[in-house]
């Protein structure tokens, strides 16, 4: 085989040794770099650049489109959220118009000539731990025409310290638009366990809360709405690397978090006495309804009383509480949704050519449990995973079309868990 070298502008450019002409990085920092007319180079991370710069500049020049043609009703938004969330009716009202609004705000802007500009209204979820705040958010993930992104807030801290800039949660919605720019800006993110980046005390302190009160001041312009630079490789690891430039002005904004103590709060608001010989007479524990009914009296001023800014609260004006789960919603939740952990186990027990069944008292005796774990929904997978799992370990090696029954006697292990076996023999017998 022989070589040669091509003439001069025929051919791909060459690959020689040198420095990138651009950011001035050697070949062993950069890798293999390209060189063009003139001895010139650019490396493979400058050509990403250039070409996010080109796109944009394109267009820029082109009249704005918005994302989606077809503007969802609330309603349709709401049938959707029905089908893997069980209850949380207002809830699901409140971000099926909230996210509703966001489209014909998005639109608005694109296609309205008058002086009326719409603002954005960021959501604010209020509840307990395992009631489905997530829930609502990774479902209306799957289901949006926009790019979306779910961000937890435990993990950020001040610039300059441990953990995650701020500027992370807008590199999240940048990648899940596959970095397209102008569709980012128009996303939507959740940022869970808010509540969690409270200010520690309410007393002036000499240390620095860098990851309660300063995380808040961080997130206060992005969710109003500012040009923030993006690191494209995650912040501090990389500080040589270029900056991508955001416009956070149409992201619409959901937070959700559990305020442990808000009901207090709210109670002592309102004139109930907690403390003291003259303390109100109350059960043990309240109802569900009870509790949803004193979260949904939250004002701002009880946010700002368990440790949120003032200039946070007021950027997330709508405010909606989740109510606590009940032992009828724990079992529409094990069965009802297209994703209900009893249909999931069927479906495997299908792929094994058996049958499973639960009872009532069965599946009430599942839900007992969970709720002993106080950790709300996320506690049936984790009872239910125990009770299957010697089941599910025998199952590839047991005759075929065998129905197995699961009673509570079985979920409370008065019974060995092969009696689920002779049960099941006796049923097809």
């Amino acid at each position: 085989m022989t070589t040669g070298k091509k003439k001069s502008g025929s051919g791909p450019p060459r690959r020689r040794s040198g420095a990138c002409s651009f950011c001035g990085k050697s070949e062993r920092e950069v890798g293999p770099l390209i060189e063009g007319p003139g001895r010139i180079f650019i490396c493979g991370s400058c050509v990403d650049l250039c070409s996010n710069i080109i796109r944009q500049e394109r267009k820029q020049l082109r009249p704005g489109r918005s994302l989606s043609t077809h503007i969802p009703t609330p309603r349709e938004i709401k049938e959707v959220l029905d089908q893997y969330v069980i209850g949380q009716e207002h809830a699901k009202k409140t971000l099926a118009v909230a996210v509703h609004n966001h489209y014909k705000r998005l639109n608005h802007s694109f296609s309205s000539d008058d002086d009326v500009e719409i603002d954005k209204s960021n959501v604010l979820l209020i509840g307990p731990t395992g009631c489905g705040k997530t829930l609502l958010a990774q479902t209306l993930a799957h289901t949006l025409n926009v790019p979306f992104a779910i961000s937890d807030a435990t993990t950020l801290t001040e610039a300059g310290y441990v953990g995650e800039d701020v500027e992370n949660i807008l590199l999240r919605l940048l990648q899940a638009a596959e970095y397209d720019i102008e569709a980012a800006q128009q996303g939507i993110i959740y940022v869970d366990e808010i509540d969690k980046i409270g200010k520690t005390n309410q007393n002036v302190s000499i240390t620095r809360d860098v990851s309660g009160e300063g995380v808040q001041q961080s997130l206060l312009k992005l969710l109003e709405g500012t040009i923030a630079n993006i690191p494209p490789q995650g912040g501090r690891k990389h500080p040589e690397q270029q900056y991508i430039q955001m416009d956070t002005t149409q992201i619409l904004f959901i937070c959700g978090g559990t305020f442990k103590g808000l009901e207090d709060v709210i109670k002592k608001r309102l004139g109930r006495k907690m403390i003291g010989f003259a303390a109100e007479q109350q059960p043990a524990t309240e109802s569900s309804d009870q509790t949803a009914q004193i979260l949904h009296q939250v004002t701002p001023e009880d946010l700002v009383h368990i440790g949120m800014i003032p200039e946070l609260v007021g950027r997330l004006p709508i405010t909606t509480a989740l109510e606590p789960l009940d032992e009828d919603a724990l079992i529409k939740i094990l069965t009802e949704p297209k994703n209900a952990l009893i249909k999931q186990y069927t479906k495997f027990f299908e792929m094994e050519n058996a049958h499973l069944e639960f009872t009532p008292d069965g599946l009430l005796a599942i839900v007992k449990k969970a709720l002993k774990r106080d950790t709300g929904a996320r506690a049936l997978r984790a009872v239910t995973e125990e009770i299957m799992l010697e089941i599910m370990y025998e199952l590839p090696e047991q005759k075929p079309h065998i129905t197995y029954v699961i009673d509570a006697d079985i979920v409370e292990k008065k019974a060995p868990v092969f009696d689920v076996r002779k049960k099941a023999k006796k049923e097809t017998a």
